[in-house]
């Protein structure tokens, strides 16, 4: 049975940094983003197949310039794009403290049960990313894709991969320009750590 490859790799850093984008708030990769990204593909980009991308800019617009570079196709895949954050899109992490401290203790005591007002639910999140997790595999069979997203996909598909509780994912840390592997066979999702 044909064993499927997907590489996820979180986009760079953004335009005015750290912020809770969601995706209500799409700016575009800072130049030390694009370094950051170009960086962290340099020794692999020759095994993709296709790239998956989300299509919010500080995505797609990576995806679209690497795929260009190695005339791969490049797909958009809305279900992959970040969680929605409320009230909280848009704001960096002082500004959030500032304006909703006990919102943001609820949250940080229960990310699941206690989100920000108007926020995308976690399972909702969680359910939609590996839903197209899924499809994208299924669609390419035995091939190597590049999934370029957002650390929240990252960490729903480690989750998947290792079936941690949701709860649980809060507590992964997620870099700009992180990677994870998943091979995906029989319907099952393997992660691999290199």
């Amino acid at each position: 049975m044909a064993v499927t490859t997907l590489d996820l790799l979180r986009h760079g850093e953004p335009v005015g940094g750290r912020r809770y984008r969601g995706h209500g708030v799409d700016d575009p990769l800072s130049e030390h983003g694009w370094a950051q990204m170009w960086a962290a593909v340099a020794a692999d980009s020759a095994v993709w197949t296709r790239i998956v991308t989300s299509p919010l800019i500080r995505c797609r617009a990576f995806a679209e310039a690497l795929g260009e570079r190695l005339a791969v196709p490049v797909d958009a895949e809305a279900e992959i794009r970040e969680v929605g954050f409320g009230v909280w899109e848009g704001l960096s992490p002082d500004e959030v403290a500032a304006r909703y401290p006990q919102m943001l203790v609820d949250f940080r005591a229960d990310p699941v049960g206690r989100r920000p007002e108007r926020a995308e639910p976690a399972q909702a999140f969680y359910d939609r990313n590996v839903h197209a997790l899924k499809a994208i595999a299924r669609r390419h069979p035995g091939e190597q894709l590049l999934i370029v997203a957002h650390a929240g996909t990252l960490r729903a598909a480690t989750a998947w991969a290792v079936q941690a509780p949701l709860a649980e994912v809060f507590r992964i840390k997620v870099d700009y320009a992180a990677r994870v592997r998943l091979r995906y066979q029989a319907g099952r999702p393997w992660l691999e750590l290199a």
